[in-house]
């Protein structure tokens, strides 16, 4: 009987385990070489590593550039990757691509929208000052079949105006697809601070992952480190807002390199979900 009770007790956190799956934000920050020390080929690999470390079942990448995005996907062998180039809804200008792991989730749908007046066409939105996109795509766990819509954001560094509308903009995606009862995560790099204006209107429909995590947020405050090893992180501004999602964990991770120097300017959001 005391084995029959261990082999049930170990069968209920086996399918636990296999129900908790997670999710990454990540803003890989585009292939410039005036970076020196932190320039892209100087640490693509452990980009990529610490990628791998953390396997997060769904991973939405902002600034990568096309041969970013490719060599991610040439590395991450378990994943397959939905996104365009924002220049020209191809390979030009910064993704925001969303990876997926191919054994754990399935993708059903997928769609690129410009955050602009004109969402099907590449355009600049009000006062932005680049085109800027999300992508859409969503899918469906392998294990318990459920599905998950993923709105992989990158808002305007400039534009105050652009940012409100991009999350007036979402939240009408959502409300279009006829998604509000159904599981939902909006992530990215939104450029703003939690108390702002664009956070807010998200968070009238959706909550903040930081905030709603079962257990204490993991890691440093904020997520902008401009490459900065030193100063202490306190500006948070990238996301993970979810909707009828229950969050087990939340961490900032501050994963260094070797020379300790930082893998990004930005560090990576990464929750753990039912």
């Amino acid at each position: 009987m005391k084995n029959l009770k261990l082999i049930v007790l170990l069968t209920l956190v086996t399918l636990s385990l296999n129900a908790q799956k997670s999710v990454m934000s990540y803003n890989i920050r585009y292939n410039n070489p005036n970076d020196n020390e932190n320039w892209w080929e100087n640490r693509k690999q452990e980009v990529v590593q610490m990628i791998q470390y953390y396997s997060p079942d769904i991973l939405g990448i902002q600034e990568g550039l096309n041969d970013q995005v490719k060599y991610v996907d040439t590395m991450l062998t378990n994943y397959s990757f939905v996104g365009v180039g924002r220049g020209d809804g191809h390979q030009a200008g910064e993704y925001a691509a969303l990876f997926f792991n191919i054994n754990t989730i399935e993708l059903i749908e997928t769609k690129t929208f410009w955050l602009s007046e004109k969402t099907d066409t590449v355009s600049i939105g009000w006062d932005a000052s680049m085109e800027r996109i999300v992508t859409y795509g969503q899918f469906r766990d392998k294990s318990t079949r459920d599905t998950i819509h993923v709105f992989n954001c990158h808002y305007d560094h400039l534009g105050e105006i652009a940012r409100e509308n991009s999350s007036k903009l979402v939240l009408r995606l959502i409300k279009k697809m006829k998604i509000e009862n159904e599981r939902i995560a909006v992530i990215g790099d939104l450029n703003c601070l939690p108390n702002t204006r664009p956070i807010q209107i998200l968070k009238t429909k959706l909550e903040d992952s930081f905030e709603s995590s079962k257990t204490s947020p993991y890691g440093p405050i904020g997520t902008f480190n401009g490459f900065n090893s030193e100063k202490k992180i306190i500006s948070r501004i990238d996301y993970i807002l979810i909707k009828n999602i229950v969050v087990n964990s939340y961490s900032n991770i501050d994963d260094r390199r070797r020379n300790n120097l930082l893998l990004s300017d930005h560090l990576p959001v990464f929750i753990r979900i039912e």
